[in-house]
């Protein structure tokens, strides 16, 4: 696979990003115009074109459509952190702590031995948190 960036650790990479993102939002005026309302096309567009690279087992075109996907989560968290409402990081703890909670045969004493009990806990798990979040 051809690079355009130098190759670096994933942190590293994903801290760029980041600077690139926050620099796009500030100097460019398309980026900067953008809303989480105006990118909500994109972002099932995006979906759609990594569903289709799939589809055609056309990997190189997955990962940069991946690329796409990731792009539009990391300008979400900028949005975020632009109105003060969450960033980046609280995106990356809720989804670290929800794998934990829901893998419980991973991370705690749960048991699960195929991947249909997996579902099963799954679910469970995720209607707990429905309840508790109703409450």
């Amino acid at each position: 696979m051809k690079r355009s960036v130098p190759l670096l650790s994933p942190g590293k990479n994903f801290e760029n990003l980041l600077s690139i993102v926050r620099q796009l939002r500030q100097k460019c005026p398309w980026d900067r115009e953008q809303t989480f309302e105006s990118l909500k096309p994109y972002l099932i567009e995006e979906v759609h074109e990594a569903i289709e690279a799939i589809n055609h087992k056309n990997y190189p075109h997955l990962a940069e459509e991946v690329g796409d996907m990731l792009l539009h989560i990391v300008m979400l968290a900028v949005l975020a952190e632009e109105a003060q409402v969450f960033n980046i990081n609280d995106v990356i703890n809720h989804i670290s702590a929800k794998m934990v909670r829901r893998h419980p045969h991973v991370f705690g004493q749960g048991k699960a031995k195929t991947k249909e009990q997996v579902l099963k806990n799954w679910q469970r798990i995720k209607r707990a948190e429905a309840r508790k979040r109703e409450k």
